[in-house]
């Protein structure tokens, strides 16, 4: 049955190729935005293994903050984290991935 419609349907393309890359990109920006809230909690979650937080900050540094108009987690904050964390104070660790998180939430229209 090559006439039944919900077969016509499936297999023709979609009527604006435009409009749905569009919604695509925006879908992946999303995922984006979410990706970085996680790697802030897995961060915040890891204190005790330096090693990891120092691999999720670099990750961090890799997006882009554009009200800071700087990396999400830029390179002193990461450095002051991670220092934070070899003299034994992870509260202190803590209290600077929640600033940066706060900065970044902004941003996003988040807490």
């Amino acid at each position: 049955m090559a006439d039944d419609p919900r077969e016509r349907m499936a297999d023709d393309p979609p009527q604006d190729d435009a409009e749905s890359a569009r919604q695509r990109r925006g879908l992946r920006f999303r995922r984006r935005d979410d990706y970085a809230v996680e790697l802030f909690k897995e961060a915040r979650a890891s204190l005790a293994d330096v090693a990891r937080v120092d691999r999720i900050l670099l990750e961090l540094g890799r997006f882009y903050n554009p009200v800071l108009n700087a990396p999400i987690v830029d390179l002193p904050t990461r450095r002051r984290v991670l220092e934070a964390l070899a003299a034994g104070d992870p509260d202190g660790a803590g209290r600077l991935l929640d600033e940066r998180l706060a900065l970044y939430a902004g941003v996003r229209g988040e807490e």
